[in-house]
């Protein structure tokens, strides 16, 4: 057997809806001008009824005060039940609230704060659960118990992706300008890092670059290389129709050469001419 529940609209009860003037004195916190014009009367339940009113309060445009009045049955008493502040459909809103641990962005720690990490941080995991990356596991024991917790697979991938996509890779302004044979990787002061990091990323410890104390991927680069004063400038090859003309001796050979007949050099001895 199917039971079947109808939810019946709330009627607007007259009395209610007529006592527009008992509802706008109850708006008392504020200045009479800050409450426009009646907008509407919206019946909450049996002998409920809410009335909304325009705000001309500064910095609260589009929204509404509305106050909920309210009678007991077979009288024409209207009390007040109670009077707030709400936003209309075009009202300016505050953006929404976002927990403080999404709102940090890198760099807002400062001097002295605290930033508590998470029990179940995805990018930490517990230093006695074996990882993939022998280099951690190695780390962790050399001091008897280790350390509690210990970078996770996704810490690492997350780190390397947004490493690689910000300052310390290889799309990074100072990095496209950098020659092309100036890549960190074949610097003299890159120092890999340790573990699975250390195919991708190093430690740059050049006191004159930019990068001097951080990470940077193999494929990054600067004007700073250890190399730079060591290679030879790039020549670019000049056009074609200003390069020099080269002749090369070793392959001339002697020809004897006669004057044709009836020349006014007829009479005069063959000579030789270099034929290559």
């Amino acid at each position: 057997m199917t039971t079947r529940t109808t939810t019946r609209a709330a009627r607007l009860d007259q009395v209610c809806a007529d006592a527009v003037g008992v509802a706008r004195g109850a708006i008392t916190d504020v200045d009479p001008a800050d409450v426009g014009d009646h907008l509407e009367a919206i019946a909450e339940g049996d002998r409920v009824v809410t009335h909304l009113f325009e705000s001309h309060l500064a910095g609260y445009r589009g929204w509404r005060w509305a106050v909920t009045v309210t009678r007991v049955p077979r009288s024409r008493h209207v009390t007040i039940c109670e009077t707030v502040l709400l936003p209309g459909p075009d009202a300016l809103l505050a953006p929404g609230w976002v927990p403080w641990n999404e709102r940090l962005q890198p760099g807002d720690l400062g001097v002295g704060d605290l930033m508590p990490t998470a029990p179940d941080d995805e990018r930490l995991a517990q230093g006695y659960v074996l990882s993939d990356d022998p280099a951690v596991e190695e780390v962790s024991w050399e001091l008897g118990l280790g350390r509690s917790r210990v970078m996770s697979r996704e810490g690492r991938i997350d780190t390397a992706q947004r490493w690689y996509d910000g300052e310390a890779g290889p799309e990074a302004p100072i990095s496209v300008a950098a020659p092309r044979n100036a890549r960190c990787g074949a610097c003299g002061f890159y120092l890999p890092l340790a573990g699975s990091m250390r195919s991708m990323f190093g430690v740059c410890g050049n006191l004159y670059a930019p990068d001097d104390g951080r990470a940077v991927s193999a494929d990054h680069g600067c004007g700073a290389h250890s190399e730079a004063l060591l290679g030879a400038p790039e020549q670019q090859t000049p056009p074609v129709d200003e390069l020099p003309t080269v002749y090369d001796d070793s392959e001339v050979e002697s020809v004897a050469v006669s004057r044709g007949h009836g020349s006014v050099e007829e009479s005069e001895p063959a000579e030789d001419y270099g034929h290559s």
